[in-house]
């Protein structure tokens, strides 16, 4: 019996431990692969913040669609990174009521940098329209890459042969023993694994993404020449706002949200000094269309939403429509 009574004592000891644990950490937030850039802005907020006494724990994930639930669901997770058409996914479609939930508290914290549209192919892959007919690896279904990749495909109206639902790595892979026409890769560049494992060799390059139904909603972008070795010239695509968001339903995590927010705000020039070089093109003010930031934000900046970040209805926008449709496919 005194043995059983102690094993209990211990067991309890240990759920009082990891309670104790859990309720001393301030806050968490959900970024990305541990070796993406999400994970490692996470990894500089949590800096910037412990130096500000708030205890901010970055956590990685499998993309951009765990991220939003995560932080919808997930205990101790009050803010998480994801690309602006994920979070557009959210809070436009109505058709869902899972989704409609979501939406009316998915909140902006800040925009954050822009995310290249990469789009890797062989030679005889001229640029995105030629992508019609062919097999395109477009990601693993639930990351942000696989969401971006169907969008765009839907909006411009190119019909691939094939999309296959593959990692990055994989995707590479099978482009470079010819068995897939091209790849797509929605990050930050200079990609890493791009820098790493494509030479000139491998007879690959970018496909420019002009395409006049994807540059009216999505930011273009130039990805310049010499970002990558083997790449000797300057190369047109779009590009997806990186954001960091939260939900406006846990009341009493309001506060920490609007202050982590400040320590960023007057923390940007340490993070654009010792942080990843995409802090670099940060702008906190960026007008994202169709997102209103969140008030605790406000009101811990002093400043009121910008107008032309708030939303603007009865805009036709057919990336919407198009959202709307894959959920019917």
């Amino acid at each position: 019996m005194t043995q059983w009574i102690r094993a209990c004592l211990m067991a309890v000891t240990l759920i009082v431990v990891s309670i104790g644990v859990g309720s001393a950490q301030d806050m968490g937030l959900i970024t990305g692969s541990e070796k993406g850039t999400y994970y490692q802005f996470g990894l500089n907020l949590q800096a910037l913040a412990k130096s500000k006494g708030i205890d901010l724990t970055a956590y990685p994930s499998k993309g951009s669609i765990e991220n939003i639930y995560s932080v919808y669901q997930r205990p101790g997770i009050q803010l998480g990174i994801v690309q602006s058409d994920v979070l557009a996914f959210v809070a436009r479609v109505q058709s869902d009521p899972a989704l409609k939930q979501i939406a009316r508290k998915t909140k902006m914290v800040f925009p954050l940098y822009n995310e290249e549209v990469h789009v890797l192919g062989r030679p005889d892959v001229v640029d995105f329209d030629d992508l019609a007919n062919r097999r395109v690896a477009i990601g693993r279904e639930g990351s942000g890459n696989y969401l971006t990749a169907r969008l765009l495909f839907k909006v411009s109206e190119i019909t691939p042969r094939e999309m296959i639902a593959i990692d990055t790595e994989e995707a590479l892979a099978e482009l470079k023993a010819g068995r897939i026409d091209a790849m797509f890769y929605v990050a930050g560049a200079p990609v890493k694994l791009f820098s790493e494992q494509v030479a000139v060799a491998d007879g690959l390059h970018l496909i420019s993404i002009t395409n006049k139904s994807a540059t009216e909603f999505y930011p273009t972008a130039e990805i310049s020449a010499g970002t990558y070795a083997w790449q000797a010239e300057s190369v047109s695509t779009i590009a997806v706002k990186a954001v960091l968001m939260s939900f406006n339903y846990r009341l009493r995590d309001c506060d920490r949200v609007g202050r982590l927010a400040q320590v960023l705000s007057d923390g940007l020039d340490w993070l654009v000094k010792n942080g990843h070089p995409k802090w670099k093109s940060v702008d906190l003010a960026y007008p994202l269309k169709g997102w209103e930031q969140y008030d605790c934000v406000q009101r811990y900046l002093g400043k009121p939403v910008p107008a032309a970040a708030r939303e603007v209805r009865g805009v036709v926008n057919p990336v919407m429509d198009a959202i709307k449709g894959m959920l019917s496919d």
